[in-house]
């Protein structure tokens, strides 16, 4: 097939170097967002879909909208036989959406219905959802709402953070567009519409999430602890100051909400159980282990957070 890929951030790299390297398929081109200003410098920076296609030699465009005259032309002239869509960051007109022969394939990182919209790896981590994967979709002019085409599920782990399970549904994502692609070219894959009674839906992370909260249960501050790392990161007042948590453990111990139970290891009680608080950073401080932590700072058990 003849691929134009449309993607943004890390999540779509593992995909767009999977069908790059595929001998049935040639991207003939990237559609990604613009370069935007990052860090405290504002440095302009390429997307990471746009780095990968230039090493690729995979030619970029980078329209500011897909609704332009413009972009529908450019796409018109590519004629593609399929778009292939991850993470882009942009609604897809409907006249774009009816473009190729098969149509366009978006990777979603959740099990639809379940988890449509921005946030899915995130928010299964934060919900303590066990079990997760990754979606092919026909697209059209729902968010998320399009037939389902194949799945790939996967376990989340007790201790993993968003920030790996994004990785492992990367690499998932790349390996089921190929095995869609193919089931779509040769007509072995029915589209199932979704049951809309089950959706859910997550919306954007932003930095109002990252208070922990001690009287919820151990289990809702480590799926916390887990689901905001490694952006925008937990946090909590320790010492009078406040300190970002990335990592942290259940524990069977029980207290008054936000005690310290234990300074080696690091446990604090929750509404019930408790956590062990693991790694930690300081306001203007580098990351450190709770031990190194604790022995820069006079904590006493009992003290509360």
């Amino acid at each position: 097939m003849k691929i134009v890929y449309m993607g943004t951030p890390d999540f779509a790299v593992p995909a767009l170097k999977k069908l790059a390297g595929s001998e049935e398929h040639s991207v003939i081109a990237v559609f990604t967002q613009p370069d935007k200003p990052r860090g405290r410098k504002m440095i302009l920076t390429p997307p990471d879909v746009k780095v990968c296609a230039q090493q690729l030699g995979i030619p970029v465009y980078q329209p500011a909208s897909m609704r332009t005259e413009e972009a529908y032309g450019s796409l018109k002239e590519l004629n593609p036989d399929v778009i292939v869509v991850a993470a882009y960051g942009q609604i897809l007109p409907k006249a774009v959406l009816d473009l190729p022969k098969y149509g366009c394939v978006n990777i979603h990182g959740s099990l639809l219905p379940k988890y449509r919209g921005a946030a899915p790896i995130q928010q299964s981590v934060l919900d303590g959802e066990k079990i997760t994967g990754v979606t092919t979709m026909l697209m059209d002019v729902g968010l998320d709402t399009g037939d389902i085409l194949q799945t790939a599920q996967t376990e989340i782990g007790e201790n993993e953070t968003s920030g790996e399970l994004f990785d492992r549904l990367a690499l998932l994502g790349g390996e089921l567009i190929i095995k869609t692609l193919a089931a779509l070219e040769n007509g072995t894959v029915t589209p199932q519409k979704q049951d809309d009674s089950l959706a859910t839906h997550t919306s954007k992370i932003d930095k109002a999430l990252c208070p922990v909260d001690f009287n919820k249960t151990s289990n809702e501050v480590h799926n916390k602890v887990r689901g905001l790392n490694p952006w925008p990161v937990a946090s909590a007042i320790i010492a009078g100051k406040r300190v970002k948590v990335y990592s942290t453990r259940l524990c069977d111990r029980s207290g008054e909400p936000g005690t310290i139970l234990s300074l080696k290891p690091l446990i604090i009680a929750c509404g019930s159980g408790s956590v062990e608080l693991r790694e930690l950073q300081p306001e203007g401080k580098k990351r450190m282990t709770a031990e190194a932590f604790v022995a820069g700072h006079k904590l006493n058990i009992g003290d509360r957070l």
